[in-house]
């Protein structure tokens, strides 16, 4: 072969590959954040801020029955810019969300698409099945290479069977491999950057997972189609043998969206609503979705004291805690595990009487929410829903799913439109993580799928734990933590106790995560013998609101601190901070307020909280926007304060 032969061929074959490689490029509306997406026997991304490289070429696919290899040839290239208003009907964080982005669609010849969008805080995509008829999506590629050096809060999973209520772990990115399964959503630190990682619009699939390559990058992971399932126990349903694919459509179908939030300070993540944005909007009337403040009974075990009746699962002590609830402004009380048999619904402990109750609840302007086991109700879901509507049940708390394949993400869905229909809210517990779907049934407030104060009756949830979970796991969506409790204890004190449990940190680290969690369903978890008992706690606990007009975020840092102002519908501000194991002195800064003098209350730590963690102060004192003020925390330790604007 002669040498200028072999020189054209080289030559050939490199333009060829030039030539078949198709490159896009998407900027978010600020210009500040870049997507680079390369198309040739894949797709391949990477992600860019403030021109520091966030995610090095990570490849993205879909495998379907009719998709064939390498067959990734763009037909189509759309884009589009979008500046609108979003008005949520239930204000998690606030009452108007601005939801601004750049959008870039290439169409395939596979009958797939792919949508990416770029906002000023983040990234996300997705793939469109167009396949008419029926089709099975046996893989997705969902790849995350993180440029080198950064590190990863990762809650860690045994199995797909979980009640997605864990630690996060600190771990370097690059020491993650493929054996350490972790749910959604996980954040991660680059280029001294946070990227939070989860899902959005999760619907008529099943929910991703991650695992590691060992080399900076994630990788997401799927549970497929239960094909054999085992029921252990009255609720367990556990899969023993799956299918080959993750999930099949009878139509078109768009996929969850996968998203990328991006926050220079941490504190932008305690203001970031790309999971509502990106989800499928309501369709009707949801203006009878009525969010509120819960008085529960599980945690406390009804271990209510100063009555005249034997306190446990029955009509006296539910009316002494409806009681309570009217006192103070408390719009629900839930009747939880026990009231009922497990396995049947309808079914009622005969020491409960539920028409009895809703009516002295409705008498008392008080909605009754009932627990219910998720396979129960699954069985019967429309005769059992019909009786708790004849009953004036305001609400359901649906428990134990534990899973997040594609019959179970339906299973959501189902029981949020069946709810709906009958004007009843929904709380899940049991739960995967909030993926949207308050956006899409508004009458779906509250999620747990949180290491929660519960753990605190068998073992410990600590003030680090907490002060994380606003910054990775609330950024997803609504927290059903279900704070409140009045027995409080520095670590040295602490002992799990399960009909008298008490809270790790002090009373004002509980007080404050009514301002600092969110929860449109907001549990007080104590008895109320023991808040009839705190009257300077409940001037904080009955006005106290569980949706929010506006969401300031005044300073915050991971798992150390995290210090946020909300504005309540009736122009009442209320600010909420929490420590870590670190006693701390944060500034708060009051230039969110208007012009004039406002009234301040403060919920403080005593000068001996860090001893006694019980130990708090109540003040009040005049403020106005240019008052320099700072939040004196003990270890594990809160600080709290509503403003109302003075007469």
């Amino acid at each position: 072969m002669k040498p200028g032969y072999l020189s054209s061929a080289f030559f050939f074959l490199f333009a060829f590959t030039v030539q078949a490689q198709q490159n896009y490029t998407l900027l978010s509306p600020d210009k500040k954040t870049e997507v680079r997406l390369s198309v040739s026997d894949s797709v391949y991304y990477e992600v860019l801020a403030d021109a520091k490289q966030l995610i090095n070429s990570s490849a993205i696919g879909i495998s379907a029955d009719y998709v064939k290899d390498n067959s990734w040839k763009v037909a189509k290239e759309k884009r589009r810019s979008v500046n609108q208003s979003l008005k949520p009907v239930v204000w998690q964080k606030t009452n108007e969300i601005e939801d601004n982005y750049n959008e870039l669609r290439l169409d395939f010849k596979n009958n797939l698409s792919l949508e990416w969008r770029a906002f000023n805080n983040g990234v996300a995509w997705r793939w469109i099945s167009s396949k008419k008829g029926n089709s099975k999506i046996s893989a997705e590629t969902a790849n995350v290479n993180f440029a080198k050096g950064g590190k990863a809060w990762y809650p860690l999973e045994d199995g797909f069977f979980s009640h997605n209520e864990r630690l996060y772990r600190q771990l370097p990115l690059d020491s993650i491999g493929g054996k350490q399964l972790a749910s959604l959503p996980a954040l991660f630190q680059v280029q001294g950057m946070k990227v939070l990682l989860t899902e959005s619009d999760l619907l008529n699939y099943a929910g991703m997972w991650l695992r590691g390559n060992s080399k900076g990058g994630v990788k997401g992971v799927f549970p497929y189609y239960p094909k054999k399932k085992e029921l252990r126990g009255d609720r367990n349903e556990i899969v023993s043998e799956r299918e080959n694919y993750i999930a099949s459509f009878g139509a078109a179908q768009a996929l969850p969206w996968r998203v990328l939030m991006v926050a220079r300070d941490d504190k932008e993540l305690l203001a970031n609503q790309l999971v509502y944005q990106l989800a499928t909007p309501s369709k009707g009337d949801y203006s009878w979705v009525r969010p509120g403040k819960v008085s529960w009974d599980w945690w406390n075990d009804n271990n209510i004291t100063g009555v005249d009746f034997r306190a446990g699962i029955n009509n006296d002590t539910y009316k002494y805690y409806i009681d309570f609830a009217s006192r103070y402004g408390i719009e629900y009380v839930i009747l939880d595990e026990g009231w009922s048999d497990t396995r049947d619904l309808l079914k009622v402990n005969p020491d409960i009487n539920v028409p009895e109750l809703t009516a002295y609840a409705r008498s008392k302007n008080v909605g009754i929410v009932l627990w219910a086991s998720w396979l129960p109700l699954d069985q019967n879901l429309e005769t059992v829903l019909d009786q708790f509507m004849k009953w004036h049940v305001k609400g359901i708390k649906v428990d134990f799913m534990q899973r997040d394949d594609q019959p179970m993400v339906n299973y959501y869905v189902r029981v949020a439109e069946a709810a709906a229909k009958r004007s009843m809210l929904v709380d899940f517990h049991g739960a995967y993580k909030p993926t949207g779907l308050s956006r899409t049934y508004p009458n779906v407030l509250s999620y747990e799928g949180v290491f929660g104060l519960e753990q605190s009756k068998g073992g410990s949830v600590d003030p680090e734990h907490n002060v994380t979970i606003p910054f990775i796991r609330m950024v997803a969506g609504p927290m059903d933590y279900t704070p409140g409790a009045m027995l409080n204890a520095q670590k040295d004190a602490y002992k799990p106790v399960w009909s008298k449990p008490m809270s790790m940190g002090t009373r004002c680290h509980q007080l404050a995560m009514f301002v600092v969690y969110e929860s449109p369903l907001q549990m007080l978890a104590d008895n109320p013998s023991h808040y009839y008992k705190e009257p300077e706690a409940m001037e904080l606990l009955g006005p106290v609101p569980s949706e929010w007009e506006a969401t300031v975020p005044l300073e915050a840092q991971v798992g150390d601190y995290v210090l946020v102002a909300r504005r309540a519908k009736s122009g009442d501000w209320y600010v909420g901070g929490m420590t870590d194991w670190t006693a701390r002195e944060v500034k708060v800064n009051l230039s969110f307020l208007g012009e004039g003098e406002y009234k301040m209350q403060v919920w403080r730590d005593g000068i001996n909280a860090d001893r006694n963690a019980q130990d708090f102060k109540m003040e009040s004192f005049t403020v106005d926007k240019n008052t320099n003020l700072v939040a004196k925390m003990a270890k594990g330790g809160g600080w709290v304060a509503r403003i109302t604007k003075a007469n």
